[in-house]
């Protein structure tokens, strides 16, 4: 019989997570966990809380100051690890639980590993119900985190202690998986953490994780070649799945070895430095007049590694025309656009076609037209970032800002990391943040959710300690979720915050009136207000109070100046402006399907329904199989 070891469920779960290892960049062995965010409460302080202490020198805990935030920190630290470390996250049972609903949804979208480890109710049902107990009438097994099932990839909650030894092995495969990839969650009643049980030693034995690289095959590749050498006009678009299968230098040798111009999306933004000959720029509704003016005159549009969201499509017309092969590691994903399909890794996709393209070249008219259209959108971009002096009384915006930031250092496009999830800012930042590094651009906009930009900012730092991480956010975002400028400041994670003071949510107001809605509940100025109306928020003085140094200024020049002082400083740094919410990048950009209401009192309503109706007829049809059969007919 093999050696055992006597261990709580708790102390069991720690030491295996503690054993999980993998090669990093340079080939060292690292821990796959880079460590734990903890909340304690009643549900996990006594268990886990004390199993964490025992392996706190090689499994380092790390209090936060809110669940969602730190759930977001360890999922940033995740991406910024290109999938390959990541972090657990626990709680208590009721609130704290529930507040990790979101985070986990944030993963899930994004295809982003987190281990989620909340506290549970007794198995025993013995004090039933207990603090923050959910009682469902009809269902004794029903807790809250049983609202974590839908948006988790594996679920699993532990009534038994020995039930880890096949959930552990399951978690680590989905959360080391390039195609299952995502949350996982596994429930843990607070009884059976504190149960012991006899394991067997070698669970705990090191195990260094290798990632998966799916291969093309053959046939898939055939296809899609004979397609491209049959494209008049193909376009490249980089998503994600370049980024974390690490296939920047894969993506370059296609472009260049067959002229094939590159777009890019949110989450591909990077993989293709900004300044290259054939990078177009973004795609679709944030877009570059580039890289739309390609797609919409595309008829192969090679997507790589893409979810080929509403916002990359131009909700399924910009580019509705075109043939669309798809290369992605995921099947679920390889189905969109009905087109040809290529289930593999994106390195290995990208080098097996271009291997059985071997002297295929675009047309040279068309690589050119790419040339010409890219070195336009790129003028656009550096006459907006290099704008320093503005008329009196007019206030910056975005893009204006987002200049400022990269003139503080010289070496901004190689160094800096970009922040942000939601507003306006990703769009300007799509569209006019300019990186020469892969993981320069770290955007959550998969899920897009307000709040994520501080917390994102954390993790992305304890990822990437020696880079500088810049956070970008409006005012709205910052009041949904700031308290980890004090995580920072704690665990000396220094972050510079930029703050956009528009008074409001001024996104969401542009959109509101473009489908002739009236201002209406988003600025401070067209919110119901009590007598004494809007406050003036001092996001300066409330960064102060949480430790970190910060400052508001007045203008660009200011604002310049700023950052040198936030970059020499030592610690978590907050800038804030004031901004100008009406003010947005013109050039670029493409329709965005948001439906307009069929009846209405305001005309501009009525307008605004009928252009919409006109915009839904350049949409790709949905028969996805049909599509499928013409394309590979035509082929």
């Amino acid at each position: 019989m093999s050696d055992t070891v006597r261990l709580t469920m708790a102390q069991a779960l720690v030491r295996y997570l503690a054993a999980q290892q993998v090669r990093d960049d340079d080939g060292q062995i690292v821990s796959l966990f880079g460590g734990v965010f903890a909340i304690f409460g009643h549900g996990n302080v006594a268990g886990l809380g004390e199993a964490l202490h025992q392996q706190r020198e090689v499994l380092p805990t790390y209090r936060a100051h809110n669940e969602q935030g730190m759930a977001n920190a360890a999922i940033a630290f995740a991406k910024a690890h290109m999938r390959r470390r990541m972090m657990a996250v626990t709680s208590s049972i009721g609130p704290g639980a529930t507040n990790l609903v979101t985070s986990a949804a944030l993963a899930h979208v994004n295809r982003l590993p987190v281990l989620l480890l909340p506290g549970d109710i007794f198995v025993s049902r013995a004090p039933d119900p207990v603090l923050q107990q959910l009682e469902d009438f009809s269902d004794g097994t029903v807790s809250v985190n049983d609202c974590l099932r839908p948006v988790s990839r594996y679920f699993d909650r532990i009534v038994k202690p020995e039930q880890l030894l096949t959930a552990l092995p399951r978690a680590l495969r989905v959360l080391t998986d390039p195609a299952l990839c995502g949350p996982v969650t596994l429930a843990l009643p607070q009884d059976v953490q504190t149960e012991a049980y006899d394991w067997p030693e070698s669970f705990f034995a090191p195990r260094i994780h290798a990632f998966r690289a799916l291969p093309a095959t053959p046939d898939e590749i055939a296809a899609a070649t004979a397609a491209l050498r049959a494209a008049k006009r193909p376009v490249l678009i980089a998503g994600g799945g370049v980024l974390y299968s690490k296939a920047s230098a894969s993506l370059l040798s296609f472009a260049e070895s067959h002229g094939v111009p590159v777009a890019e999306t949110q989450a591909g933004k990077g993989a293709l430095a900004w300044d290259h000959p054939l990078q177009l720029g973004p795609a679709g509704v944030c877009g570059s007049t580039a890289a739309n003016a390609l797609l919409a005159n595309a008829d192969v549009v090679l997507a790589v590694g893409t979810r080929l969201q509403d916002f990359t499509t131009g909700s399924n017309a910009l580019f509705a025309g075109a043939h669309i092969i798809t290369l992605n590691v995921n099947g679920y994903d390889t189905l969109k656009g009905g087109g040809l399909e290529i289930l593999a890794d994106a390195r290995l996709g990208l080098d097996a076609l271009s291997s059985a393209l071997n002297g295929w070249r675009t047309d040279s008219q068309w690589n050119g037209n790419a040339k010409h259209e890219a070195d336009g959108w790129r003028d656009i971009v550096c006459t907006i970032t290099e704008q320093r002096e503005l008329p009196d009384g007019t206030l910056p915006y975005d893009g204006e800002i987002i200049g400022a930031v990269q003139r503080s250092h010289p070496q901004s496009m190689q160094n800096d990391i970009v922040v942000c999830a939601a507003g306006t800012l990703p769009a300007e930042l799509e569209k006019l943040w300019r990186t020469t590094t892969p993981g320069g651009y770290h955007m959550e906009y998969g899920y897009s959710c307000m709040g994520y930009e501080i917390a994102g900012g954390l993790g992305v730092k304890m990822a990437k300690p020696d880079h500088e991480v810049i956070v970008m956010l409006g005012d709205g975002s910052y009041l949904m979720l700031n308290a980890e400028i004090a995580t920072s400041v704690m665990l000396g994670m220094k972050l510079i915050v930029v703050v956009l003071d528009n008074r409001g949510y001024g996104c969401i107001n542009r959109l509101q009136q473009a489908c002739g809605g009236a201002p209406f509940n988003n600025m401070w100025d067209d919110c119901l207000q009590g007598e004494e109306g809007a406050p003036a928020i001092d996001f300066a003085a409330h960064a102060r109070a949480m430790g970190a140094e910060a400052e508001h200024v007045g203008s660009i020049a200011e604002l310049e100046q700023a950052l040198t002082r936030a970059r020499a400083a030592k610690r978590t740094y907050l800038i804030s402006i004031n901004t100008d919410h009406r003010r947005t990048t013109e050039q670029g950009g493409t329709w965005w399907e948001v439906a307009v209401p069929e009846i209405s009192t305001r005309t501009v309503v009525l307008d605004a329904r009928r252009n919409y109706e006109l915009a839904k007829q350049q949409q790709r049809p949905h028969a996805v199989q049909e599509k499928t059969t013409q394309v590979k007919s035509d082929v």
